[in-house]
This record gives structure tokens, C-alpha cells and sequence, in this order.
């Protein structure tokens, strides 16, 4: 890692590539970097997001992602999992190495690769979300902003692969415990869907009740827990093999 401060700054500029692009910090909207090799995508993306979120620059490579991240400090990063650059760790690299010099920034894995390995690399480096990139821009700016106020979003298909990587096995029932027994079993439907990364209205639209409701319950449920995050709720599920 290039040297933060003083003479470490020519230093750094010259170990690792410069950003692609990058901009004065916008006073307003939700801040993100994209991090992706390919020019086309990150320009494209960049014109499909939504407008309250302010994109102040671009990275193509894994050092200058890492220096991008402690440079401009975003609130979240979308970030491709396989990048040149570093030592060949990619996406989990930028995470390992950036993340304890940008201590209020949060990262969501953007990737065209739905491979279990892609997706638990990430994770366990400290990502908190995987979506594809068949997502549209308005769904990559909703899991942005989801990530940004602490949720843990990951594309429907790819919660598995996250599930069995901490240990939850499909079928495998928990035990009953007394932190189990607070919630009511319509509260304990919610949770498990949004511990797998549902939103308000896919959860609703499951159970076949209002999107206010489920804000209901997931408050409730949170409350019970003694919770603060859906990001935390996904957790707690994971250690116990709820889902």
C-alpha cells in the first residue's frame, strides 16, 4: 500500500495507475464510486443511475480503486469482483486493503459472475451485498441506496450461496430458542425473507400482504431481537442456520 501522507503521495501516484476518472465531491446525493474495468460498462452504468446519486469517479484496476476509495471517500462502492491489477485478488482485494481507510464507506459487489466463489470472496472481505450486472440501473441505484442505511442486499438466487458459506443448510431447521420464541410466526416469515435480502415489496408481494405491514414487522422484529440493521438481521439468521 502506497504511504498516506507527505512524500508517500508521489510515491503512491506512481505504484499504481491513476483513476480513470474522477471529480470534485458533489454536496448532494448518495455518493459512489464505480469500480469495473471495462470503459463501456462504467459509462453506461454512470447514465443509468438514478440522479440523486452522485457518481464522483471511476477506477479500472485494484490499485487505483484502493487509492480511489481513500481518496474520495464515497459512501458505497460498486464494485466488480474481477479486476486487473494488485496482487490478483480482485474486488476482495480493494475491500481488504481500502476499507479500514474509508471507515464510513460500504461496498456492493457488481458483477457479471454468478459463481458461488465470486460471491463468498466478497462477502467474507467485507462487502455488503452482491447484485449481477443484469440488473437494471434503477435496481443497481435501490441496492446503493438499501446498502448505504445498512441492509444487506444480494440478488434473490445468489442468497444461497451465501447461506451455505456460513453454514446454513438447505432444509436445515434450527432449534427452538428463546430469542425465537419473541417473534410471532408471521414475524418469523419476514425475517427470514428479509435476512435473505428481499425488499419491502417482494416481501410482500410473497405473503400476500401490505409493504407497510412488512415495515411493520420488520421494526417489530428488529425491536424483539435487539437489532439495529436489516445488515444485522442477516447475520444473526446466518449464525443460527434460520434460512
Amino acid at each position: 500500500m502506497p504511504e498516506a501522507n507527505g512524500q508517500g503521495d508521489s510515491a503512491r501516484a506512481a505504484a499504481a495507475p491513476a483513476p480513470a476518472t474522477a471529480q470534485p465531491e458533489a454536496s448532494a446525493g448518495l455518493r459512489v464510486l464505480i469500480v469495473d474495468d471495462h470503459s463501456i460498462f462504467r459509462s453506461g452504468l454512470r447514465a443509468e443511475l438514478d440522479a440523486d446519486l452522485t457518481v464522483l469517479g471511476e477506477a479500472a484496476t485494484v490499485d487505483a480503486a484502493i487509492i480511489s476509495v481513500i481518496d474520495l471517500q464515497p459512501r458505497v462502492v460498486l464494485l466488480d469482483v474481477h479486476l486487473p491489477g494488485g496482487r490478483g485478488g480482485g474486488g476482495a482485494e480493494v475491500i481488504r486493503e481500502a476499507a479500514s481507510r474509508a471507515p464510513h464507506t460500504l461496498f456492493l459487489a457488481l458483477s457479471v459472475s454468478d459463481a458461488a466463489d465470486d460471491v463468498v470472496s466478497v462477502i467474507r472481505a467485507g462487502a455488503r451485498g452482491y447484485i449481477t450486472k443484469s440488473a437494471s440501473g434503477a435496481e443497481v441505484s435501490d441496492a446503493a441506496r438499501r446498502v448505504a442505511d445498512g441492509d444487506a442486499v444480494f440478488s434473490p438466487r445468489l442468497a444461497g450461496f451465501v447461506l451455505d458459506a456460513f453454514g446454513a443448510v438447505a432444509g436445515e431447521t434450527a432449534e427452538t430458542t428463546e430469542e425465537l420464541d419473541r417473534l410471532s410466526a408471521r414475524e418469523t416469515e419476514v425475517m427470514r425473507l428479509i435476512a435473505r435480502g428481499y425488499s419491502y415489496k417482494e416481501v410482500a408481494s410473497t405473503l400476500f400482504i401490505a409493504a407497510k405491514t412488512v415495515e411493520t414487522h420488520v421494526s417489530a422484529v428488529l425491536r424483539k431481537l435487539q437489532l439495529s440493521s436489516r445488515h444485522e438481521l442477516t447475520a444473526w439468521a446466518l449464525e443460527r442456520k434460520l434460512l
